[in-house]
């Protein structure tokens, strides 16, 4: 247990009896997570770990072991015409007492005050001492406009997906966002990261409007909400890896994890970062707290991946071999992974390996060549770390 005082909020019910109405239910337990994480007193873990328990009756104290927390936050959401009742339960994990309970009722228009309600009755059940400018911090509302906020919840629900078609529908569904709140920070900084997503998958179409308009977004979520670390840590990311700016990149990123230092996808961004800088151990540092904070990722291969990475620059090959392995495991596909698998096996020596994730990469890309690699890589500060995935590519078998 961290000395922290530490908490879970699970998926809330959907008791609205529409199925489509389950984005809506999802983006309560999201921005009670958000803003109970801006707690730096509070370790929260990640909504991707908590959604793992999604439509499972969980046992309390099971979870609490697992994710190792004290306390777990559950409860459920009715939507039904102009109405909108939240109700949740604060529950002790190891003796499954319940320290607190209540219902918050209003309409839609007080969707972010009723926000306020759960967030700040919780925090206050669990820490009385917290400051109550922290409370009044928590309460600050992503946007004024109700529709942007739908949209912006329908797009975050679309790019878990993790498919082709959900994060181009993620995306459309950003930009509508933006188009009725034009000040949404989040929003601009989510559409900025599906473009990271379309680069490291090869979907980007027409590569310099993209990267132009990715780089247009990252500046705009960033000057809108300087205090966001959402936005500070996707537009920041997204201007290091699309844009190829990683001194300003970087930047952004350490003031997102200054101001909210539970954001495990803060901590994921900047491990990528530093392994691009030059700083193998810290980025194994960075990540190993984005693992603690989210132990039940579903994204949790882009962590190993990145973790291999840190340790092929570090020269332990056979490490970054066995980390990028996990990864194919699940991830058969992930392109990134086969290209650390074939130049970790090559460098350690190991090349019948090699040449099976090589020729697995070249059907998957035909025209991947050395001489292109660059443009499948990120910004690195190093270029002995480029020269040297370049080597075990080639010795892996890939041409020039």
């Amino acid at each position: 247990m961290p000395e922290t005082p530490s908490i879970v909020v699970l998926p809330f019910q959907n008791l609205s009896g529409d199925p489509e109405q389950e984005y809506f239910s999802d983006g309560i337990v999201e921005e009670i997570t958000t803003a109970l994480s801006r707690f730096r007193s509070l370790f929260v873990i990640s909504r991707n770990s908590a959604f793992t328990y999604k439509g499972r009756a969980v046992d309390v104290r099971q979870v609490g072991r697992e994710l190792g927390v004290r306390y777990l936050l559950e409860g459920s959401v009715r939507k039904a015409a102009n109405r909108v009742r939240i109700t949740g339960q604060l529950i002790e994990a190891a003796s499954a007492a319940h320290l607190w309970a209540d219902r918050f009722d209003g309409t839609p228009e007080d969707i972010f005050e009723l926000q306020d309600q759960v967030t700040a009755s919780v925090v206050g059940a669990i820490s009385p001492a917290l400051e109550q400018a922290e409370i009044d911090r928590v309460k600050r509302k992503p946007t004024e406009s109700l529709g942007a906020y739908d949209y912006f919840l329908r797009g975050r629900a679309a790019l878990h997906e993790g498919s082709v078609q959900g994060h181009k529908e993620a995306l459309q569904l950003f930009y509508r966002a933006i188009e009725l709140d034009p000040e949404f920070a989040s929003a601009y900084g989510m559409a900025a990261y599906c473009y990271c997503h379309r680069k490291t998958n090869g979907w980007l179409a027409d590569r310099q409007e993209e990267i132009a308009e990715t780089e247009r977004l990252a500046r705009r979520a960033i000057e809108l909400d300087t205090d966001d670390a959402v936005a500070l840590s996707y537009g920041g990311f997204a201007l290091a890896y699309v844009v190829g700016e990683l001194d300003a990149g970087v930047a952004f990123i350490d003031r997102a994890l200054l101001l909210n230092p539970n954001l495990a996808n803060a901590w994921n961004v900047s491990g990528w970062v530093r392994v691009w800088l030059g700083q193998p151990e810290m980025a194994i540092e960075h990540l190993a707290r984005a693992t603690r904070l989210s132990p039940l990722d579903p994204l949790t291969n882009r962590t190993r991946t990145t973790i291999a990475h840190a340790h092929f620059f570090a020269g332990r090959y056979d490490e970054a071999a066995s980390w990028a392995a996990m990864t194919l495991r699940e991830w058969p596909d992930y392109q990134t992974a086969l290209r650390m698998a074939a130049a970790s096996y090559a460098l350690a020596g190991r090349l019948p390996e090699a040449r099976s994730a090589r020729e697995r990469l070249q059907k998957l890309d035909p025209g991947l060549r050395i001489s292109n690699l660059e443009d499948e890589l990120g910004p690195y500060g190093q270029r002995d770390y480029v020269a040297r995935y370049a080597e075990g590519l080639r010795a892996a078998g890939l041409p020039d």
